[in-house]
């Protein structure tokens, strides 16, 4: 691939002005009108400089909609953060649209896409955005977050709830005026560009086109994890919520090996994790969920207690999942022993692909693991 490189002094004089005000108006100016319901993706956030480009000829527009010139097709060019906008090629601007002509795909940062391209300034340098159709956006999702090769059952249900979670996302986002989510696992859905698609997952997505899963006409927050070793949680045990959708319920994944795992802490690696509490003499479960989470996990140390809550138990210490037993190690550390993959809440994965291996249908397997909930066509806006 053929680069064009933006070079100069501007790392040095980078200082973003406020106008956020502003951004809501040149959106609203320069963006078309769509008859489905288009999702922004932040691919890159906050960074000094952006690699876009674009797999055909893309139109290059500024603030106001005006089409300044054009980029050529397979060729990737620094857009770079300057004093109240950015820098790209031979033009600045307070932001860029890249938009490929035909049927082209955005290049942005080592990856292709559907959809254009907006790349913005932030108080923390530079965003750039994936605009791009719901649907189109969940071909790539699919892929990220199962295997392709599952049964077409279980892709079509986590084909739904991601769209369902992606459109809540939106919602929750509205008055964000740069993204309505991320690509990232740690808090978004896994999407990685049309790397990830496949025919599979082109299925999934048109068969179930539009639809969503609501409660009390509502769509839900339709979170997901890899498995639950045997069992879903409550929600109120995790996060404190009152979700009556995400309710525990039975799972199908305890035959999954990857689902069954042993983590082993030196007392010094639990004290890196955990600041204030010194060198590491006791880990304690005070409280355990109906299913056998670890609700509630004090650590004791010769410099300071330190009590972990919910969700904190799993972050903090980096683990697959809160359902775990500890034990003592020879050599004074400790050793966990745990079940599950990810927050137990919602949909388990392998439980979805075991429940489609035995012939249950989609709907069947978010019915399951989403209690009292629609299926509803979106209606787009």
């Amino acid at each position: 691939m053929k680069f064009q490189l933006f070079l100069g002094s501007l790392f040095s004089q980078i200082k973003v002005r406020h106008w956020w005000v502003g951004l809501f108006f040149w959106i609203a100016l320069v963006a078309p009108a769509q008859a489905s319901v288009i999702l922004r993706v932040a691919i890159e956030r906050g960074v000094n400089q952006v690699k876009v480009g674009s797999s055909t000829t893309a139109l290059v527009k500024d603030s106001t909609g005006r089409t300044l010139g054009q980029l050529p097709g397979m060729s990737a060019f620094y857009a770079q953060a300057i004093p109240g906008g950015v820098a790209l090629d031979k033009w600045q601007s307070g932001l860029f649209w890249i938009e490929p002509t035909g049927k082209g795909f955005v290049y942005i940062g080592d990856r292709w896409y559907r959809g254009r391209t907006l790349v913005v300034p932030t108080e923390k340098g530079l965003t750039a955005v994936n605009w791009v159709d719901t649907e189109e956006y969940l071909y790539s999702v699919i892929g990220g977050e199962m295997d392709t090769s599952w049964p077409q059952e279980a892709l079509k249900a986590q084909a739904i709830a991601a769209r369902t979670y992606a459109l809540y996302e939106r919602e929750k986002q509205r008055n964000n005026p740069v993204y309505d989510l991320g690509d990232s696992p740690d808090r978004w859905q896994i999407y990685k560009g049309v790397s990830s698609e496949s025919p599979s997952t082109y299925a999934a997505v048109d068969s179930t086109a539009g639809e969503v899963l609501t409660y009390k006409n509502q769509i839900i927050l339709s979170v997901f994890h890899a498995c639950s070793g045997g069992h879903t949680e409550n929600v109120q045990d995790v996060w404190g919520d009152n979700l009556p959708y995400l309710s525990a319920v039975q799972d199908y994944d305890q035959n999954i090996s990857e689902c069954s795992w042993v983590k082993t802490f030196s007392p010094a690696e639990v004290s890196a994790r955990i600041s204030g509490v010194g060198n590491v003499k006791q880990m304690i479960p005070e409280s355990y969920s109906p299913f056998g989470s670890v609700k509630v996990l004090k650590i004791v140390g010769d410099k300071g207690t330190k009590v972990l809550k919910g969700e904190e138990v799993r972050t903090a210490l980096r683990l697959k999942s809160t359902r775990f037993k500890i034990s003592n190690s020879p050599d004074g550390g400790f050793v966990l022993q745990g079940l599950g993959y990810g927050h137990a809440l919602g949909m388990s994965q392998w439980g979805a692909y075991n429940l489609a291996r035995q012939g249950v249908n989609h709907r069947q397997i978010l019915g399951h693991y989403y209690q009292g909930v629609a299926l509803t066509a979106i209606q787009a806006k």
